[in-house]
């Protein structure tokens, strides 16, 4: 899309214009191939109609009878053989075993690297593993990565993310000190809400993560985050501020689900509640020491 000079525009007309392209990128839209949009949609109806006209335009022609068939001459190849994608079943059982197999973050890291039965992965940059300081007290896990996040293999790098460090330095915290994950590692196409099945698939991958970054206080950012983990129906905003048991292996971990940065971003005034769960978490983390 070509722009107007800058100097052209208005000042209302350029915060306009980035509102839409920064809208175009949350919704996943990374590439422009045009200067104009084009109804796919009704030229491919155009063409169908403009194929069946001439069709019944033209005459038919009486078949050919040879008196000998002609032998073909090309070779006849038979069709590549492809890999059946893995059962949704199957794919979980996989990961859980893999899960089972990393003793080490590392290792966790490298088996998930290797593992090819969530569709994500084909369709994502890269994995999106973790980030922050292995073994943190305080472990925080959200949804799934989105478009800043695929690029860079961190998970909280975007708008919420910024919002997100600025929440920790409220309560004397930053990246380095704290371990951030999602339940699932790798972006859906254009930022959707990853499918129930393609949760379910992950879900052995974080579970063995927690258990093995063993944190003292685990806090689920926004409500898949918190559904997920602590297997509840309500809503976040329901379900935050409530202190929950996160059983993995033989520890129970105090847990807490808090609002998402980005839904704070929407919702500015919930940030007040937002800060209520910040102060609860940083006095958890003091009973601690």
């Amino acid at each position: 899309m070509t722009l107007p000079p800058e100097d052209t525009l208005e000042p209302l007309e350029r915060q306009q214009l980035a509102e839409m392209l920064e809208w175009h990128v949350a919704e996943g839209v990374d590439v422009a191939l045009d200067e104009m949009p084009h109804d796919r949609f009704a030229e491919s109806a155009q063409l169908a109609e403009a194929s069946q006209s001439a069709a019944v335009a033209q005459p038919r022609r009486a078949p050919q009878v040879d008196a000998e068939p002609a032998r073909p001459t090309q070779r006849v190849t038979a069709p590549a053989i492809t890999a059946a994608p893995i059962a949704p079943d199957e794919a979980a059982l996989s990961a859980r075993a893999l899960a089972a197999e990393a003793q080490t973050l590392e290792d966790l890291r490298a088996a998930m690297e290797r593992f090819d039965g969530c569709a994500l992965k084909r369709t994502a940059s890269r994995l999106v593993f973790s980030d922050g300081m292995p073994g943190a007290k305080l472990m925080l896990v959200g949804e799934a990565p989105g478009g800043d996040e695929d690029r860079l293999g961190k998970p909280f790098v975007g708008r919420s993310g910024q919002l997100l460090d600025r929440m920790l330095k409220a309560i004397g915290l930053d990246r380095a000190s704290v371990y951030i994950a999602n339940v699932v590692p790798w972006r859906p196409p254009g930022n959707r809400t990853p499918t129930p099945q393609e949760t379910a698939i992950c879900m052995p991958f974080i579970q063995r993560q927690i258990e093995l970054a063993a944190p003292d206080v685990l806090v689920c950012l926004g409500g898949p985050s918190a559904q997920t983990l602590l297997e509840q129906r309500e809503g976040i905003t329901k379900l935050r501020g409530r202190w929950f048991s996160y059983h993995i292996g033989n520890r129970e971990i105090p847990a807490l689900p808090t609002l998402h940065p980005a839904y704070l971003l929407r919702q500015p005034l919930a940030k007040r509640q937002a800060w209520q769960d910040l102060l609860a978490i940083r006095a958890k983390l003091d009973q601690g020491r």
